[in-house]
């Protein structure tokens, strides 16, 4: 009997919270949901022509979304990884998972998260990966200048809080100290899971965000 599930044309497996990958601590609760100010209220001394993108809505993205649609050629694809290929990686705006290995839309596979660590998710995602979807090789690929990895977790609950106007030191980060020695113990988990036969090759590698340069460490 087999079995068949789902997947949209972007070829892009994501995580089940859009939260960071793990989850707070069970004692933490969060602080009461601020509310949203009366814009009759609001003041107007702001002479700035341009509009926070928060305040535009989501017209624009909707409007480049329908330009999309009227050129899209995706459709009918099956969902499966048709390089055989899977990405774990961060979710830094700079790294285009597909185009920096020469890949297009139905290739493979892409899950991100900050610091793009191997989490519980990414693992569950790993296993339907090949054993559902055809992927045959994994990387797992941090970068440079990563955030995760060049600040403690008390500087981020520190600026996250000045931004948030609040207290953020409930809310856990997961940064990294060394990326080489997390890129090292992510490898194994995958190559030591056992739903992930040696068969599939599995590789750490850095992305250099200032050259688009992927070098192999693992």
């Amino acid at each position: 009997m087999t079995s068949e599930s789902t997947v949209t044309p972007d070829s892009t497996v994501t995580p089940n919270s859009a939260a960071t990958p793990d989850s707070t601590p069970d004692s933490a609760t969060a602080p009461d949901e601020p509310v949203a100010p009366d814009p009759a209220t609001s003041s107007t001394d702001d002479t700035s022509d341009e509009q926070p993108a928060s305040s535009q809505g989501f017209a624009d993205l909707i409007a480049a979304n329908q330009s999309f649609a009227a050129r899209f050629t995706l459709g009918g694809f099956d969902g499966i990884a048709h390089r055989g290929v899977a990405v774990v990686t961060c979710m830094d705006s700079r790294i285009d998972p597909l185009r920096m290995l020469g890949l297009s839309p139905g290739d493979a596979k892409i899950f991100r998260n900050p610091g793009g660590r191997v989490t519980a998710n990414a693992l569950e995602a790993l296993v339907l990966g090949v054993h559902l979807l055809n992927v045959q090789r994994i990387l797992i690929v941090p970068h440079t200048k990563c955030a995760m990895a060049s600040n403690s977790e008390a500087e981020l609950r520190e600026r996250v809080g000045a931004s948030a106007g609040q207290d953020a030191s409930w809310q856990g980060f997961h940064v990294v100290t060394d990326q080489r020695e997390a890129l090292q113990a992510d490898v194994r988990a995958v190559r030591s899971h056992p739903l992930i036969p040696d068969t599939v090759a599995v590789g750490g590698f850095l992305y250099d965000v200032d050259t688009g340069l992927l070098d192999q460490l693992v």
